[in-house]
């Protein structure tokens, strides 16, 4: 699973990327620093397996993870060409999701591409140029529907729907602004359109505003305006403070947010928010061999669930026996859960929950 991160040049992306992942990623201070797209994969901050690592003290301990892949700024024109162009635009459509990084602050000595701070302006231009490029897609592909529908009616519904979208990109919607049916969003996943893509918004913020974002700055305003629209969610992170939490060890870096006032880190809630944002979630496996999260798309039942594991799992499923994170901390081992009547027998219909610490049962 894969995020982009996008937004103009100058921005905060790769120092934000930085602070993700410590891949160091170029941040100099020019547009088009990052030629090729920097990819790190990250853990997902998860405190029930800290707390499993304690109980168990395994050999093993493997957290969930997401993929964050650092792409070169986008410019006006770049649909056309213009800047860096049409090479990065592809780069955006083989990701997941996206993270849509917005400077929300002002400094003389960080250079604008469009000669000043303005969030909404950037968001435009940024939408603009995804939505051009959609809109080549989406017309290469009606065209190509039309010419098959002379074979064949019952594709006027793929055409309906096709025009649907051309229509709303052209006055300047975004397609996932849109509402549609299972149907038609599988329709239009083989279509991999840019502006269908789920999003977050990150309001890069100044130092001063890292514990807390003030209520007089219009710019993180404009943005949390925009993405209720959309249904997305902003999350304000001040990339240079991240950056500098990211190198310190684990007690230094708590007590820093402590002094800082900061309650989590501005990228442990963006990691959290962009796992949760492809519909992600986490069953847990304990024992002293391993602590693990093992991802799941939420809704997933019992045997798919354990086919992540092992496709012998899956083959062979007889049962999965759960026990609620809480009750298996409370009674201190799997054994005095089962004591206690705390751990459940599920069968194949059983969809896993988050947090679920499981045990399957197969044969093969």
């Amino acid at each position: 699973m894969k995020l982009g991160i996008i937004g103009l040049p100058n921005v905060g992306k790769s120092t934000l990327f930085n602070a993700l992942t410590g891949a160091g990623a170029p941040s100099a201070n020019y547009p088009f620093c990052t030629i090729d797209p920097n990819v790190g994969v990250v853990t997902v901050p998860d405190s029930r397996l800290d707390v499993l690592a304690k109980m168990y003290d395994p050999q093993l301990y493997t957290p969930a993870v997401v993929e964050f892949v650092d792409i070169a700024g986008l410019v006006r024109g770049a649909s056309k060409g213009e800047g860096l162009g049409n090479k990065f635009l592809s780069h955006i459509r083989d990701v997941d999701a996206v993270v849509h990084v917005l400077r929300c602050f002002e400094d003389g000595d960080i250079i604008h591409v469009d000669g000043g701070v303005d969030p909404a302006r950037d968001l435009e231009t940024i939408n603009l140029e995804l939505i051009y490029s959609d809109i080549e897609v989406l017309e290469k592909r009606i065209d190509k529907v039309q010419k098959l529908m002379k074979g064949d009616k019952t594709l006027a519904g793929q055409l309906e729907l096709f025009q649907r979208v051309l229509d709303a990109l052209n006055e300047g919607t975004t397609a996932r602004s849109l509402e549609f049916t299972d149907d038609e969003l599988a329709l239009l996943e083989d279509v991999t359109l840019l502006t269908m893509k789920p999003v977050i918004y990150v309001a890069n913020v100044s130092e001063d505003e890292a514990a807390e974002v003030s209520a007089d700055n219009e710019f993180y305003k404009t943005i949390c305006a925009f993405a209720e629209k959309e249904g997305a969610q902003v999350i304000p992170v001040c990339a240079g403070i991240e950056a500098e939490i990211a190198e310190l060890e684990p007690e230094e870096k708590a007590m820093f947010l402590e002094e800082m006032g900061i309650a989590e880190s501005g990228l442990d809630r963006l990691i959290k928010a962009s796992y949760a944002l492809l519909g992600y979630i986490s069953y847990l496996t304990a024992g002293p061999k391993e602590v693990r999260a093992w991802t799941i798309v939420n809704g997933t039942k019992a045997p798919q669930a354990a086919g992540k594991i092992h496709s012998d799992f899956e083959r062979g499923f007889i049962r999965a026996e759960i026990v609620a994170f809480d009750d298996l901390v409370a009674c201190g081992s799997m054994t005095a859960a089962k004591e206690k009547g705390l751990v459940r027998s599920e069968g194949k219909d059983y969809v896993i929950a988050d947090g679920d610490v499981v045990l399957f049962r197969f044969n093969v």
